[in-house]
């Protein structure tokens, strides 16, 4: 684990494949390296969102408050610097953006928490990356109005990586040929 950096102070919410385990957190394991990102823990969402998988098996969160579940995921500290490359990696100039999120340490394991002393736990806000406005309502359909609440192996099961995907279409008109499609 890296160590507690002072120019860490960007907090992100990582809820796919960026987290431990899954194959773009080699980012943040290299950021680590660098001093340019220490793990803060598990958290969840204190709002319900939408989480659901695209084309690629590629986790998206959808900004839609109230939808879905509580979604778990990891919090991490970056710098700036640590940022520019999680931006580069989640693609906000080709259709993801950054927004804040209010998070808690996640319960025990599962997405229901711990409301009844939900109002004495602490929560901070963290930037978390959004599926675009442009095709969030039509993704939330194609998923049958089903999230999930952790992206998990399970979830993430035929998950193809970016060097692997077809190259001649760009990532939006992969999603756009997806949410066109019949559901399976």
């Amino acid at each position: 684990m890296g160590v507690e950096n002072n120019s860490c102070t960007n907090l992100i919410f990582t809820y796919g494949t960026l987290k431990r385990g899954f194959s773009n957190h080699v980012l943040l394991q290299d950021l680590m390296r660098t001093g340019d990102a220490v793990f803060k823990g598990t958290y969840q969402t204190v709002e319900k969102y939408p989480l659901v998988c695209g084309p690629y098996r590629v986790p998206f969160l959808l900004n839609m408050p109230g939808s879905g579940h509580r979604v778990t995921g990891e919090l991490y500290a970056v710098s700036d610097r640590g940022l520019i490359r999680a931006d580069e990696l989640e693609g906000t100039s080709r259709g993801h953006y950054e927004l804040s999120i209010q998070l808690m340490p996640a319960g025990n394991g599962n997405e229901s928490g711990n409301k009844e002393n939900e109002e004495e736990l602490l929560t901070c806000a963290a930037e978390a990356y959004y599926a675009d406005k442009s095709y969030e309502k039509e993704m939330w359909k194609r998923n049958g109005r089903k999230g999930y609440w952790i992206y998990s192996e399970k979830e993430a099961k035929g998950y193809v990586k970016r060097k692997d995907r077809t190259q001649n279409l760009s990532f939006l008109d992969h999603i756009r040929i997806f949410i066109s499609s019949p559901s399976d």
